[in-house]
């Protein structure tokens, strides 16, 4: 149980050292979406692309979170505490997950939100590692890694999904309301 508790903390530990400018949590943006062919926000349809292909196209701290269900220290990603108003998208192909209007402030120093935008921009997946039971979030498009979800979140829903920074972006709204 001890090397189990161990094995998960190491694997919250950084991939590689966070941003350290949060003033703009979308930089990463413009080149994900002009390096990868398979991202878009608008098609919906399932992608079924292997991770060798992934490799080429993702950076590596985004491969490793998405595709090998990595998870990033927490308080480090550039989302835990961000208030922006607008969507959230999954960073490896485009697909709308999450609206800010569902985020809310939670201590465990991921973003978390207490719904998806709509049912199928998320899959879920029974997640027994390092001897916990969870139900892991993925992405209903890609089929990314995106975090977990837990019966601890606020009303209306009770859910708290529990997110990477790493595999979302962010788009402010036009008109800065929720």
């Amino acid at each position: 149980m001890i090397i189990q508790a161990l094995l998960f903390i190491v694997s919250l530990l950084p991939l590689s050292q966070p941003a350290t400018d949060v003033s703009l949590p979308n930089l990463n943006i413009k080149t994900t979406m002009s390096d990868n062919p398979y991202y878009s926000r608008t098609d919906t349809a399932k992608l079924n692309v292997d991770d060798e292909e992934w490799k080429k196209i993702l950076d590596e701290e985004v491969f490793y979170i998405a595709r090998k269900k990595g998870t990033e220290r927490a308080f480090s990603g550039k989302y835990w505490d961000f208030e922006g108003i607008g969507t959230y998208y999954c960073a490896v192909c485009g697909n709308k997950l999450f609206k800010s209007d569902s985020k809310f402030g939670s201590p465990c120093g991921w973003p978390s939100f207490f719904e998806a935008d709509r049912p199928n921009s998320v899959n879920y997946e029974e997640d027994y590692t390092f001897g916990m039971s969870r139900t892991e979030v993925l992405c209903g498009r890609c089929e990314s890694h995106l975090g977990h979800i837990f019966d601890d979140g606020p009303p209306p829903t009770g859910k708290r999904f529990c997110m990477n920074s790493v595999v979302l972006d962010f788009e402010p709204d036009q008109e800065g309301s929720k």
